[in-house]
């Protein structure tokens, strides 16, 4: 099986031209991006069962989350600023490796510690396989970046979304030596990544075409992209505050504020993160055809009048609005991501690590600040502050014009 995957990917690197988007690859590539993920997120999913198995306290899960969040997070601008210069196409079955042995120790786990040691492993399984499996994307795209990123990330979401639905269906409410049959993912994803690493080997000498500044764009000043950077960051920082506040207090809030069921509420929740994950796959190509400033622009500001008015809403509103919240608010990191790759080319493994890393560190930061708050207030409350994040969007006006007009390009060209 693996050897006939490695033929196809090899095959399909062979007959596609340089500019040829290779789709097989960047179906491998989301694909083993939604198995990381729901080995990912099956950790906070299981909290229950730990603290009940190991009598742990609140404070006692908070430092798993924190371990985990070290290692998933911090470490993937290191690994990715290394492999900027030492690519590692093999790292990436390494990664899912690390990620195995802290599935196979969470299953045998006898005590608290060992928890710890098996949620840094698979944080750093994570940390390992972003920056170079969005690399790999991007020398698939066949200059299609967008796309390549969207398609790649959707695997992610889709990943984020099913780990917790696993866990219900095969952990259970006690059993945590189950979780031994998560390792059954790992392995899929151990064969997958070993073959598109010897595709990404076998393509390493044309890479060099997508870290080059393209002709079409202009060069900036240092302080300048510093500046864009900075924004681009901020921007971030909205999206996915946002976003977390919709993933961890969303069900609380229906079922606070319209007295809807558990389950409703559930049915609901998983409503918005497929809007995000449909999001997620629109947001890219749009980009590539219309720009990716305009993109970024209208996936940030233009949730803003709608995260405004959802606390104010029926339920049948608030149900409409949060799906056309989750498409617009989610099509913008694709984009961002693709647009800071161009502004330092040859930077591709630094600048995934830092925004996938800065992304997952938030969106941890997020989930415990509203907890708090909500503790304080309400969760209606939280939802009126949540509303005036997207506003940062206005930001993006300061962003840079990174394509050069269609005059100086054909007069660079025929220079």
């Amino acid at each position: 099986m693996a050897t006939d995957a490695g033929q196809n990917l090899n095959e399909s690197a062979t007959t596609s031209a340089g500019g040829e988007t290779v789709l097989l690859v960047l179906v491998a590539a989301s694909f083993s991006h939604l198995l990381n993920d729901t080995i990912q997120s099956l950790i906070p999913a299981i909290y229950p069962v730990l603290k009940d198995s190991f009598q742990l306290s609140f404070g006692q899960i908070g430092l798993i989350t924190l371990t985990f969040q070290l290692t998933a997070s911090l470490l993937q601008p290191l690994v990715g600023l290394y492999t900027d210069h030492r690519p590692q196409p093999f790292s990436l079955a390494i990664g899912m490796t690390l990620s195995l042995v802290g599935l196979v120790l969470l299953a045998l786990a006898n005590s608290y510690p060992m928890i710890l040691v098996a949620a840094a492993s698979v944080g750093l399984g994570s940390s390992i396989f972003h920056p170079e499996a969005s690399r790999l994307a991007r020398l698939a795209s066949g200059g299609r970046y967008g796309f390549a990123q969207s398609l790649f990330q959707v695997g992610g979401n889709a990943g984020q979304s099913l780990g917790p639905l696993l866990a219900a269906l095969i952990i259970g409410a006690r059993a945590r030596s189950n979780v031994i049959w998560f390792t059954l993912v790992a392995l899929v994803g151990i064969v997958v990544l070993y073959n598109a690493g010897r595709w990404y080997r076998q393509n390493l000498p044309r890479a060099h075409k997508h870290i080059r500044r393209p002709v079409s764009h202009i060069d900036l000043p240092p302080a300048q992209i510093r500046w864009a950077l900075f924004i681009l960051i901020s921007l971030i920082f909205s999206k996915f505050f946002y976003l977390e506040s919709m993933r961890s207090y969303f069900t609380f809030y229906l079922i606070s504020k319209f007295h809807v069921g558990v389950q409703h509420a559930q049915l609901l929740l998983f409503l918005f993160l497929f809007s995000v994950a449909a999001g997620t796959i629109l947001g890219g190509p749009i980009g590539d055809r219309f720009g990716r400033k305009y993109v970024i622009w209208v996936s940030i500001l233009g949730a803003a009048p709608l995260t405004l008015l959802l606390p104010y809403v029926n339920l049948g509103w608030t149900i409409a609005l949060s799906v056309l919240i989750g498409i617009i608010l989610s099509s913008a990191f694709p984009t961002i991501l693709v647009y800071a790759q161009e502004l330092l080319p040859g930077k591709v493994g630094l600048i995934s690590g830092l925004f996938f890393g800065f992304a997952f560190g938030i969106a941890g930061i997020g989930s415990a600040v509203f907890g708090q708050l909500a503790d304080r207030t309400s969760i209606e409350y939280v939802y009126w502050v949540c509303s005036f994040l997207p506003l940062i969007g206005l930001l993006t006006g300061f962003l840079p014009n990174l394509e050069r007009s269609a005059t100086t390009v054909t007069v660079g060209e025929h220079q």
